[in-house]
């Protein structure tokens, strides 16, 4: 191994001087040729070589350890050691904007501003809407109840500041949250004034209504456009109230239940493992029934930019968003501005015509209230919601029928879509069928004349769904995910300590086997054994183990969890929260206490159902409920579930010390 002094910064002034010694005696080996003068050089260039290794190893763990509370600055030495050079993306220098070029940057970056502008009205333009959009509101009921905006304190002011990320990026003023945390004490008192001021009034302040717009790069042709995505930087005093604002509206929807209970999106105490898991426990109950089951995953272009500002005006007053609060947030929404920033070019300002805005607190709760009427649409069709994330689900005896009721339903669907300026993306829409269905069998699902197009294998949310449900495609992916991430580990371990290395376990590895395990984890064992075989081979890494080495001790000692355990672990915990209430009302829906009993144990079991199929058993309704009620009454009686997750972590790795000693 050849370390260069000069761009190497772990090697000392001792060992730049021992690296001259060893190049010294390399000479002498070299003009005497003799044994004893190439052993010599031998001896000490190995001995160096170790010594150097350890100053290496050294010096990465002191600089991690410096940074641990820095995540970025964390990762930018971890990327240094693993070979991961900055991402970011050099522009060109042209542009091609309708078939002409521009190689002028400052005609560039207003080029840019003005698609990004434009994109949400003139996909919006090009919805026919119907003549009846006026019974667009009729799904809502309306709400007796107003919401009101109580009195910001500074308290409450410091403590947001303070939440905050320390990011670097800075908004249209040049400045970026670390520098507000510098000074909220001093600012709070103003800042307080001008925020109940703004409530009080019902206006939110002009110059907080500003955006700097860095374009991102996508994929595809650098030179156009429609391959950069925009981000959105808001001033920071902006999301202060914001917060504030957001704060206040989740308290009104949460005290009057105003949401679907299946929209999984933007909601405390949900994730896109409960939406996964709801959707299979639909498609498996109606297998289990011998029926056919249809999903079909819908594709918004642009959902987010083309919420037509009075529309969304229309259901909050319906949901009991009145008076100077619908005031406050048809200021928030009107006469919206940005400019695009593109190294040291700047755009002109344009105003913004419809949609939320990009990189808000807020505009994740507008959305989730402008389409949470969709849901009443129909009254046959089941939907899955993680914000602009529609999966829509159906059963039925016969197949053709259940095509043909799909295909109707689905027209009120369009038409609600187009009321409300939302586009649809009829070619990224598709359709997958679940049962006896044979695989040539024609499915003709049209929506507004144009077929949707089948598929067997889909991503919804991350997880790849098949449809025969056994997961190969997803573990498939995880699998290669893996293998990657397990190279990077071979290449670190010479350079990293243990503890440095488990640091990249956790975000290179762990969040594949983790990411909604609870879904497609529980499959057969077989189909899961090339991950277990993957964890293992990482863990052995990690730990600079042999590849013979039993992997109990190695677990334990990077208390770790095995695969098949931690399958075990993530579904425990959803069962932990049923067992106290703590689950959405459609996913708590799904366990059953058990009736009668004779002892404590018993009481605290769920009822455990009959099934008729091998897929139905290995869904969290069925498998989660047979783990919960083989555990110990100790697990079951945790008050809380950081107790929970302590204890049953215990319980793992008392078993792997357990296996590991004999």
């Amino acid at each position: 191994m050849k370390f260069k002094c000069s761009d190497s910064p772990w090697i000392t002034k001792g060992l730049q001087n021992a690296c001259k010694k060893k190049n010294t005696l390399y000479k002498e080996f070299i003009k005497l040729r003799t044994k004893d003068a190439e052993n010599k050089y031998k001896k000490y260039k190995n001995k160096l070589t170790n010594i150097m290794r350890n100053s290496r190893k050294e010096y990465y763990s002191k600089l991690l350890d410096k940074n641990k509370n820095n995540s970025k600055g964390l990762w930018n030495i971890l990327n240094s050691v693993i070979g991961n050079g900055s991402r970011q993306v050099k522009y060109p220098h042209d542009f091609i904007d309708n078939d002409m070029t521009i190689d002028n940057m400052d005609d560039a970056v207003n080029g840019f501003n003005n698609y990004f502008v434009n994109v949400g009205p003139i996909l919006a333009e090009k919805i026919s809407v119907s003549v009846r959009s006026d019974k667009n509101y009729d799904f809502i009921d309306i709400n007796p109840k107003s919401m009101f905006l109580t009195a910001v304190e500074e308290s409450e002011i410091i403590e947001i500041v303070y939440k905050c990320k320390n990011k670097t990026s800075t908004d249209y003023n040049d400045i970026d949250m670390r520098i507000v945390k510098q000074v909220i004490h001093g600012i709070a008192k103003p800042l307080t004034h001008i925020c109940n001021l703004s409530f009080k009034t019902g206006k939110f302040p002009r110059k907080m209504k500003i955006a700097k717009v860095i374009p991102l790069y996508k994929t595809g042709d650098k030179h156009h456009f429609t391959n950069y995505r925009p981000v959105s930087l808001l001033p920071q005093f902006s999301k202060i109230l914001e917060k504030l604002f957001a704060d206040r509206l989740n308290k009104f929807i949460n005290k009057h239940n105003l949401l679907t209970d299946s929209q999984y999106g933007f909601r405390p105490n949900r994730s896109t493992s409960l939406a996964v898991i709801e959707l299979i426990e639909k498609i498996t109950n109606s297998l289990d029934q011998k029926n056919y089951a249809a999903c079909v995953f819908i594709d918004l272009k642009k959902a987010f930019d083309t919420i037509n500002h009075d529309r969304l005006i229309n259901k909050l007053e319906r949901y009991g968003i009145r008076g100077v609060v619908l005031n406050w947030l048809r200021s928030y929404l009107h006469n919206r501005q940005q400019f695009v920033k593109l190294g040291e070019y700047t755009s002109s300002c344009l105003d913004i015509a419809c949609g939320v805005p990009q990189g808000s607190v807020l505009s994740p709760f507008l959305f989730i209230l402008y389409i949470n009427d969709i849901c009443k649409t129909s009254n046959i069709l089941q939907f899955v919601l993680f914000a602009d994330d529609t999966n829509i689900f159906c059963t039925g005896e016969d197949l053709q029928q259940l095509l043909e009721l799909i295909t109707s339903e689905m027209s009120k669907l369009k038409r609600w879509f187009d009321n409300n300026k939302l586009s649809l993306n009829l070619s990224k829409t598709k359709i997958m069928l679940f049962g006896n269905c044979n695989l040539n069998n024609d499915v003709n699902v049209k929506i507004d004349g144009v077929n949707i197009e089948r598929v067997y294998v889909n991503k919804f949310l991350g997880v790849t769904i098949d449809h025969k449900l056994c997961w190969k495609p997803h573990i498939k992916h995880v699998k290669s995910k893996l293998s990657r991430s397990i190279s990077v580990l071979c290449k670190a371990k010479h350079i990293l300590d243990h503890k440095s290395l488990h640091i990249l376990y956790c975000s290179m590895i762990l969040p594949y086997l983790n990411y909604c395990v609870e879904v497609w984890g529980t499959t057969y064992k077989s189909s899961l054994l090339p991950l277990v075989t993957l964890q293992k081979q990482a863990i052995r890494t990690i730990n600079k183990a042999g590849y013979y080495d039993h992997t109990n001790l190695l677990f334990l000692h990077s208390r770790t969890i095995k695969f098949i355990d931690l399958v075990d672990y993530q579904v425990a915990q959803i069962m932990f929260k049923a067992r106290n209430k703590l689950l959405p009302g459609n996913i708590q829906k799904l366990f059953f206490d058990r009736e009668g009993g004779y002892n404590l144990r018993e009481k605290l079991h769920f009822k455990m159902l009959a099934v008729g199929m091998t897929l139905k058993s290995q869904c969290i309704s069925i498998g989660g409920v047979k783990l919960w009620n083989g555990m110990s009454t100790e697990l079951k009686h945790c008050p809380n579930m950081i107790q929970f997750k302590k204890m049953y972590k215990a319980m793992i790795f008392k078993r792997y010390r357990d296996e590991g000693e004999l």
